[in-house]
């Protein structure tokens, strides 16, 4: 089968019509977005082919992309849900913000874990919910003195909260250990806070670390999942919602309007990429496993002013930059003077000043071109 961030050109990228490939210009090298420089993994591909043959275009049914997450999930990492624990939605930020709206009230507390997903922020305030922030310790994990804190802050008035959990954490590339995660579980029913996780990239976790689902530690918690991120299909929209087995009233009031916005090929690729797919998303774990040696190779000899944090899941890069003698915002820089195009770190939050995240996602030689375009900017 072979790698798949080892097929495509830049010339076949430059084809594509997504956000990567249409926010630049031709002459800009983008490295922003999480989309994955990767042909359809062909159980997926044949799938979709064989729906448009038979005209299969209708309202989505049943309850399939549960039991395709269930196999995969007791295969994979030894969880077991039941389907009955799960609720679709179009995507993993629909599902985050509808379970939000029933476990807390407009004005409630949402904590959050800056530098963390920028759009998080924007769902909690769309809900009406006042955001409170326990900021990720040097390391890029989570620092329980100041989650702590925040929780005591968050129950202070007597009202419901929540903690928005990214499980692993974009953008640092933590992937939260079992440990970590029970000393959430402890301190959210120590306070009342009630856990919302997203989980968009847990197959996604590297060698030598592990993926933990939180409601695997947590009955009262909730596990936002969808394929997408693993087997790139963003522009294919199905999620699924799952309560813990002590969650599943709270899940019962999700409207059931929230499973509408699913998308009918959507829910057959993410079928297919969870039933079939397997063998496709080892060939990609490898690869990026080897992605991640050469970028920190590339980035401590031709960057070592630059600190590149430990990668443990995702294929978003953490990038420290607060060494470098540039003036500005360190992406528009780099985009300007490079030709290269990061997310900024501080769209992720406090913390995120003078950082950025690279998408590592691509071929090898586009990771050698970028840095050597960040060299050269910096030269």
């Amino acid at each position: 089968m072979g790698n798949p961030l080892a097929v495509l050109t830049e010339a076949d990228l430059r084809r594509r019509t997504s956000v990567k490939w249409r926010t630049y210009a031709d002459d800009v090298l983008p490295m922003f977005v999480a989309e994955m420089d990767t042909p359809l993994a062909p159980p997926i591909l044949d799938a979709l082919k064989r729906a448009l043959d038979d005209g299969d275009t209708g309202y989505p049914h049943g309850d399939a992309y549960a039991r395709a997450l269930q196999e995969f999930a007791a295969q994979r990492w030894g969880w077991r849900f039941e389907t009955e624990q799960s609720q679709l939605a179009a995507d993993v930020i629909t599902g985050i913000t509808e379970t939000l709206r029933v476990v807390t009230d407009p004005g409630d507390a949402v904590v959050l874990s800056p530098p963390v997903y920028h759009p998080f922020s924007d769902a909690i305030t769309h809900a009406r919910r006042s955001i409170v922030e326990a900021p990720l310790g040097p390391d890029g994990r989570l620092d329980f003195s100041t989650l702590e804190a925040a929780f005591r802050h968050a129950a202070s008035h007597g009202r419901r909260s929540a903690y928005l959990l990214c499980n692993p954490h974009n953008p640092t590339g933590v992937a939260h250990t079992r440990a970590e995660l029970e000393r959430v579980a402890d301190l959210a029913h120590g306070f009342g806070v009630r856990v919302v996780a997203d989980e968009i990239h847990a197959p996604l976790v590297l060698a030598g670390a592990r993926f933990v689902p939180y409601v695997d530690v947590d009955p009262d918690g909730f596990s936002v999942m969808s394929a997408s991120k693993a087997w790139n299909l963003a522009g294919l929209k199905a999620a699924l919602i799952i309560a813990g087995a002590e969650a599943v009233p709270d899940r019962d009031r999700i409207p059931q309007f929230v499973a509408m916005g699913t998308s009918g090929f959507g829910m057959m690729a993410h079928i297919t990429a969870l039933r079939e797919g397997g063998p496709w998303l080892d060939e990609l774990l490898a690869g990026l496993d080897g992605n991640r040696r050469l970028f920190a190779e590339l980035v401590a000899q031709e960057l070592p002013k630059i600190r590149l944090y430990p990668l443990q899941a995702t294929y978003l890069a953490w990038l420290d930059g607060r060494d470098l003698a540039v003036d500005g915002d360190l992406a528009t820089f780099f985009r300007d003077h490079g030709k290269v195009a990061f997310y900024s770190g501080e769209v992720f939050g406090v913390g995120g000043e003078r950082h950025l995240r690279a998408n590592i996602a691509t071929t090898p030689d586009l990771l050698r071109e970028a840095v050597r375009r960040m060299a050269t900017a910096l030269s």
